[in-house]
Formats: structure tokens, sequence, C-alpha cells
């Protein structure tokens, strides 16, 4: 399928399954919504659920691609000093990404269909976790590089993608006006404290 061509069934798709949810959905309404026959979806793509894979799959890329051109200055910490720069950077670029593209935190979380992912084989959601995972390395990466164990690393980690991703939600449902609060500064607030955390560990 040609770049164009596949662009615009994946456009179609993201569209059915914002409206649809990834159960609701189907190929004949994919293949609808894009102006072709469903044989033509099924010749690049097997399952509806490896075109909703190919759309997290992206949005995953470009979320990657944020974070490494937030850390392009110091691409990896050599001292204490460009490790505290490089988890502060790379831990903003990850909640600035999903705070900027509220449609590709409910694509990850499938927030449109409830709380519980489904549909996905366990080879498709370990291809996607993994670049999840390699979004938040360098967070892990620097805390490391400032003396913290790599179990010790992985829990703040953690800590943090749950932090981050509780307050987008708040945010992007607005229930966090009812707080008097902004994500964005809560967010700073807890990387603050997790810098603490991780040079108290260093010291």
């Amino acid at each position: 399928m040609s770049d164009a061509r596949r662009q615009h069934v994946l456009d179609a798709a993201r569209a059915v399954f914002f409206e649809l949810g990834l159960e609701g959905t189907s190929i004949r309404e994919i293949a609808q919504r894009a102006g072709y026959t469903p044989g033509a979806i099924y010749s690049y793509f097997a399952s509806k659920e490896e075109v909703y894979a190919a759309l997290l799959g992206e949005s995953l890329e470009r979320l990657n691609a944020a974070v490494q051109e937030a850390l392009a200055p110091t691409p990896h910490p050599d001292d204490r000093h460009d490790a505290r720069r490089q988890l502060q950077l790379a831990a903003q670029a990850f909640f600035s990404f999903y705070a900027d593209n509220p449609r590709d935190l409910d694509l990850g979380f499938y927030l449109f269909q409830g709380m519980q992912p489904r549909g996905l084989t366990s080879e498709l959601d370990e291809q996607l976790n993994r670049r999840l995972r390699d979004a938040l390395a360098p967070v892990q990466e620097a805390l490391q590089a400032l003396g913290m164990t790599d179990t010790e690393a992985l829990a703040e980690v953690t800590a943090l993608f749950a932090h981050a991703v509780g307050l987008l939600v708040l945010s992007h449902t607005g229930r966090i006006r009812m707080f008097r609060q902004k994500s964005s500064e809560l967010f700073s607030a807890y990387l603050r404290q997790l810098d603490e955390r991780a040079q108290g560990r260093s010291a």
C-alpha cells in the first residue's frame, strides 16, 4: 500500500475508533470511511487490531521523537549535571507530548472504550509496550547515572509514569479544576521532588 493510501486508511480508522471504540469498529466500517473495499484493507492489515496497532505505533514513534528531540543537546548523561538535565528534559517531554496531544493519550490507554485494553495480541502488546518503555528509558538511565540501582530507578520511573498519566487524565477531563490546580505545575513539582530524591541517593 502506498504511503498516501496507507495514511488515508489510518486517518479513517482513527476517526472510527474514536467514534465507535475498538470493539465497535469493523474493517468494513473503516473501508467505508476510507472509500475502499474491505478486501483492499485486508490486503494490508489482517485485522482491525492490526490497524489499531499501526495507529498506536505511529503515536509512540512521535512520542519517542519528541523525547529524543528534547534530549538533543545532551543525549547521554556523562556527569551528574548532565544526568539531572536529562532527567528533567526527558520527563517533561513525555508529559508535554500527551498534554499537547490528548487524543494520543486516549489512543494509548483505550480511554474511548473504558479503562481495559481489549483485543490486541500479546505480540502486538509487547511491541507497543516496548516503544512506550523506550520513551521512558532516558529517565531511568538518568536516575541510574545519579546513583540509583536498577530496581530503584525502575520503581521511580513507574511512579513517574503513573503520576503523569493521572494528572493528564484529570487535566483532559477537566476534573482537575475541582482542586483549582494546574497539571503542568503539579508535574513540575513532582519532578523537583524526584530530582531531590535522586540527589539524596547520590550523596
